[in-house]
């Protein structure tokens, strides 16, 4: 009797039959069995007219596709730390353990319905303050308050892992609520009357390319679709732009595009643009060529397009902000999948300029990642330990820094931090919104939550945090893109249903 590693599946003596066991109504893995034999009723309706074709082949392969999925979804490792162990500036990091079979353990998207809402920290109070959007990924307040919405999702000719693999992974994250097209377009809010309700919306921008990252500088908003940076025209107070998109530069896309997003963030005295670009694979596994220009921060010159490496060896950076009072560039940064549950915490730190960052031959300083040959010692003992790890697989991507005046004292300059959830961990991680706490500008304290409850006691999500950011008011917004939903958090004495 062998077992695959994990507790999902077993082979039977020195037959080839795969059995499930465990397969408990309401279990992860009855979910994951309703997906494949839904799967399975289509491919056999495909299958007899395929077969009356002639073409009984490519139904096998398909059958064999489904195969895998199972075994993705049966398979993997429980991981062992405590979350809030693997938090902070010393995380707990146990050996690396590659799994020869991914760890797939997602939260099925499951609608909030018209009044469900997250839970906020106590003294605090959340309300919708925009409902029914459409995959909403990111933020942006514009100066006159007006928030820009970015409804987007992967590109549709991106590739991603490509292969039998690929094929099972592209069901499972349809089934996280992550599988819909690109909307590809920003939608503009605005509260006229200050409720914290928004009770104008209208599309700003159109007809984009998978847009993600948004900012504002000198009268142009500057756009990053997955593969340029766009810039148009602003005049305050428009609800719509119908000029035509200026590119400033082009960047790292591709057919395979495995990291699709591309945040833009301006630099503190205006004169440069920070991009963020995530890898083309999970540790270099696809060669060096596609990795040309990726998983590192550039830094753009606005005037000319001309770009410069900034930082690198960052996985997947996402969330970017500049410090108040200091200037400095933070960010918080995906790292590396299938070293288990308790391997490689995510990171939130501030990027050095000209640093590298370990991956993909070391993480979290120069812990070396086996998998990865060859290696390089060179770039390795220069890799960078982030400034505060925060938690394996928790998908840490929105961040800002919240300078507003409504909130106590306690979370001035501090960090919000939108945590999208995990895909890939059982026991989940993720699925919040958590704030770090500054003290003369460095993490001060573990990680605080401040939005739950995106996840059903029987496993669901609801809902999944990406970006935030910070109204006019104070109040913190939270782009929620399974619950199509903008959430906004306040204290509960100003106010949130």
């Amino acid at each position: 009797m062998s077992t695959c590693q994990g507790d999902g599946w077993r082979t039977a003596g020195s037959t080839a039959v795969v059995i499930p066991f465990a397969l408990r109504p309401g279990s992860w893995r009855w979910a994951y069995a309703e997906t494949v034999m839904k799967e399975i009723r289509v491919q056999a309706g495909q299958g007899r007219a395929t077969q009356e074709r002639g073409g009984i082949l490519r139904v096998l392969r398909r059958l064999v596709a489904i195969v895998v999925l199972l075994t993705l979804a049966g398979c993997g490792t429980n991981a062992t730390l405590p979350i809030k162990t693997q938090t902070g500036s010393s995380p707990a990091l146990p050996p690396p353990g590659p799994e020869r079979i991914p760890t797939v353990h997602i939260a099925p998207a499951e609608d909030w319905g018209e009044a469900a809402k997250p839970d906020a920290a106590p003294g605090f109070a959340v309300n919708a303050f925009a409902r029914g959007l459409d995959h909403p990924r990111w933020l942006y307040v514009l100066p006159n308050g007006d928030v820009l919405v970015v409804e987007s999702n992967a590109p549709a000719e991106a590739q991603g892992l490509g292969g039998l693999k690929g094929w099972a992974m592209k069901r499972v994250m349809k089934r996280a609520g992550a599988g819909v097209p690109s909307p590809d377009r920003i939608v503009l809010l605005r509260d006229s009357n200050g409720d914290g309700v928004a009770d104008v919306r209208s599309v700003f921008l159109d007809h984009l390319h998978s847009p993600f990252g948004m900012t504002l500088l000198k009268g142009s908003l500057y756009v990053a679709d997955t593969d340029a940076l766009l810039r148009f025209p602003y005049r305050e107070g428009e609800t719509s732009i119908t000029a035509h998109a200026e590119k400033v530069t082009d960047l790292p896309a591709g057919p395979i595009n495995y990291h699709w997003t591309k945040n833009v963030v301006a630099g503190p005295n205006g004169d440069v643009l920070y991009v963020s670009i995530g890898s083309n694979s999970n540790v270099g596994d696809r060669g060096t060529a596609v990795e040309q220009g990726r998983a590192r921060i550039v830094q753009v010159d606005p005037a000319t397009g001309d770009k410069r490496m900034f930082a690198f060896g960052m996985r997947n950076p996402v969330g970017m902000a500049v410090q108040p009072g200091t200037g400095a560039l933070w960010a918080v940064v995906n790292e590396r999948d299938e070293l288990g549950g308790d391997l490689v915490p995510d990171y939130l730190t501030h990027v050095t300029p000209g640093g590298f960052y370990g991956w993909p031959y070391s993480y979290f300083g120069q812990h070396v990642d086996p998998r990865v040959k060859p290696q390089r010692p060179d770039l390795v003992a220069r890799a960078i330990v982030p400034d505060y790890a925060l938690g394996s697989h928790v998908a840490a991507l929105g961040l800002a820094f919240y300078t507003g005046d409504i909130f106590p004292a306690h979370y001035r300059n501090g960090a919000f931090i939108g945590e999208h959830g995990s895909w890939n961990r059982r026991p989940r991680s993720g699925y919040k919104v958590v704030f770090v706490p500054f003290a003369d500008g460095k993490p001060a304290g573990p990680p605080e939550d401040i939005l739950t409850g995106f996840v059903t006691a029987d496993g669901k999500a609801r809902g999944r945090p990406v970006g935030v950011a910070m109204d006019h008011a104070g109040a913190l917004l939270v782009a929620d893109d399974v619950g199509n939903v903008v959430w906004r958090v306040t204290p509960a004495a100003s106010g949130g249903d």
